[in-house]
């Protein structure tokens, strides 16, 4: 064989593979699942109490670093997220000696 036969061989062998690649990959982009999302709740069901004061405080923006109730959601979501169990605290009563 000649170099330019050999050439030719190896253009024909590339373009061929470079083809099946593409439709092979057109193929599987028609059927890829959608990619996977969270699982949203259904619209009627009770909304989670914490989430309704994260959106409060996310409205209230800058004012919300001073608000009680934003430091008490923010603490409790952050234990939520770290997986742990919220301590209540025990009232404290002065006893006389």
């Amino acid at each position: 064989m000649d170099g330019k036969m050999l050439a030719r061989l190896a253009a024909v062998v590339f373009i061929a593979v470079a083809i099946t690649a593409t439709a092979t990959e057109m193929l599987r982009k028609r059927e890829a699942p959608a990619p996977w999302t969270r699982p949203t709740p259904a619209i009627d069901s009770p909304a989670d109490p914490l989430r309704l004061g994260q959106r409060r405080c996310q409205e209230l923006g800058q004012a919300a670093t001073g608000d009680a109730e934003c430091l008490r959601v923010w603490s409790e979501t952050r234990d939520r997220f770290l997986g742990r169990i919220a301590v209540q605290a025990a009232p404290q009563t002065i006893e006389g000696r």
